[in-house]
């Protein structure tokens, strides 16, 4: 998911057999990739921060490569805004310089030789290629900063199977929950691999992590994917991915996003109502909405809170850089904030009375770290 970085001392002013941490007690503080306010995000870094921090659920996103490797990583293609070239993979590639090229045109090995921890995103280029709508773009621009990430230089892009070894390392008792997004464009489908190739290297992956798979949730825009997965494999949970942008009908009168599902059709006088029935129609355990830029600009809801859990979903809105839109939607009831700085969200939640989940040692998750991260 796409959502606007901050400066903390600026912006922070102002999900059934699912058994996520909701489901056990645990207000549920989620890394936005990991946790990119404090390092490179999607990587292993940011991940092992994230779980120094006392997150409950480590997001991230999935890439899959040109033979079929599931990797972490959030773009479509490898910006130079995050990684640098080293070399090529073998004397005279064609396809070198990797960076600007697309994650399904590349192999693994490929992928490998890139640097993808020596720069920091600043706000406005991440901004650039933002799915949210133009209004909250224009209200962020102001805050041109470059992002408060650690680096580490020579970080090479994880695997899906690579990040679930890390936390084998650290979590013995297997209490982390995951929520692992599919990266497929319904639009322009040929910048991706398909549905089916990204359903079936993903659950791969999750069989195989040594986690239940009623720990790890499977969000995605493209809710083909959850279909997808629902039909391969009933027991993974799915989360419904939902913003300003993607409920937008096109030339047919629907969202190419929605797999079919006109949110229109569903009874109900608001919008959030019937964005939480369509996220139901397609047996969603999840539904995740664009929280909004500020309490002025809110996407989600109280009716749509309310109206989820009616129907047995919980809610999980993203990304919540601000702690008065964390305050409100605390206070209408969200069972999880998926947000770049879970320290600070976290904090919050202790303040407002909810249990959280313990913190990991950071002595035993750097010596995890240490022994599992890759650098070109």
């Amino acid at each position: 998911m796409i959502a606007p970085g901050f400066v903390a001392t600026v912006l922070l002013l102002a999900a059934s057999s699912y058994a996520g941490p909701a489901q056990v007690g645990f207000f549920d503080v989620q890394g936005h990739r990991g946790g990119r306010g404090e390092a490179i995000e999607n990587s292993l870094p940011s991940f092992a921060w994230g779980l120094i921090d006392g997150v409950s659920t480590l997001e991230l996103d999935n890439g899959l490569t040109k033979d079929g490797v599931v990797v972490v990583w959030h773009d479509e293609q490898i910006p130079a805004e995050k990684c640098r070239d080293t070399s090529p993979v073998t004397p005279g590639d064609p396809l070198f310089p990797y960076v600007g090229k697309h994650i399904a045109n590349l192999t693994l090995a490929q992928i490998k030789t890139l640097d993808c921890g020596s720069q920091r995103v600043e706000a406005y280029r991440e901004l650039a290629h933002c799915e949210l709508s133009r209004k909250i773009q224009s209200d962020l621009l102001g805050f041109l900063f470059e992002a408060l990430q650690l680096l580490y230089p020579g970080n090479k892009i994880a695997t899906l199977g690579e990040v679930f070894a890390f936390a084998r390392c650290v979590d013995q008792k297997r209490a982390i929950a995951w929520n692992i997004e599919s990266k497929t464009n319904p639009v322009q489908t040929n910048s991706t691999r398909s549905v089916d190739d990204f359903v079936k290297a993903q659950h791969a992956a999750f069989v195989a992590s040594g986690y239940p798979l009623s720990q790890i949730t499977y969000q995605s825009f493209d809710w083909r994917t959850l279909v997808g997965m629902k039909e391969r494999d009933s027991r993974v949970p799915t989360s419904a991915l939902i913003d300003p942008n993607t409920i937008l009908a096109d030339a047919t009168g629907l969202s190419p996003w929605f797999a079919g599902v006109n949110i229109s059709s569903f009874p109900g006088s608001d919008q959030g109502s019937r964005v939480a029935q369509a996220a139901k129609s397609i047996k969603a355990n999840v539904l995740s909405p664009n929280a909004g830029a500020n309490l002025t600009a809110m996407f989600t809801t109280k009716e749509m809170i309310q109206e989820a859990h009616k129907l047995g979903l919980t809610v999980a809105p993203w990304t919540v850089n601000r702690l008065d839109v964390a305050d409100q939607l605390i206070e209408w009831g969200a069972d999880s904030i998926i947000t770049d700085y879970p320290v600070l969200v976290r904090r919050l939640a202790v303040q407002r009375g909810r249990s959280v989940a313990p913190t990991f040692s950071q002595e035993k998750v750097m010596k995890c770290l240490d022994k599992h991260l890759q650098r070109v």
